[in-house]
């Protein structure tokens, strides 16, 4: 499944190389150097999410981790990965490397689809600084109050799903 998605991915992306460079070639060499200084820059982030992931799961307590979001859960775990995601400060290598983590230390799948969601949705830190100084408070909150049911939705469509 995994190379599938990867041909899958590759195959978009010659493609849409394809099309800009019979449309525009001089775009062309500029798309194809912004890309590779954005890999370039990712490649190291990426690698240290990774690699603190499993330093995470290690510092993790093993016996905690499966007991407030294993798979058997519930309702109450899935709070609890929600409030967790919510709080989670950070990009994208913190929020995945502590889902990674989470997930080799015995969380259950819907947990931490739960927390994703969340941490994508509501991090605190993105909603102070961000969103509530640029948007009116009122419009932020209503964002928020709608979103809510999102990381539940998301888990239970996943159980439904299957095991993931």
């Amino acid at each position: 499944m995994n190379l599938l998605v990867d041909v899958v991915l590759w195959l978009a992306v010659a493609i849409l190389a394809i099309i800009v460079f019979a449309r525009r070639r001089a775009m062309f060499g500029e798309t194809a150097v912004f890309g590779a200084r954005d890999f370039l820059g990712l490649l190291p982030r990426i690698a240290i999410g990774m690699i603190g992931s499993g330093f995470i799961a290690e510092i993790l307590p093993s016996k905690l981790i499966p007991a407030w979001l294993g798979a058997d859960t519930g309702f109450t775990g899935l709070m609890i990965a929600t409030i967790a995601g919510t709080l989670t400060p950070g990009g994208p290598v913190v929020g995945f490397a502590i889902a990674a983590a989470a997930l080799k230390s015995g969380a259950g799948a819907p947990q931490v689809i739960a927390y994703s969601v969340a941490w994508a949705l509501f991090a605190i830190q993105r909603l102070l600084i961000f969103e509530v100084p640029m948007m009116p408070p009122r419009v932020v909150w209503l964002r928020v109050a709608v979103s809510l049911p999102l990381p539940f939705l998301a888990a239970w469509t996943a159980m439904l799903v299957g095991k993931p």
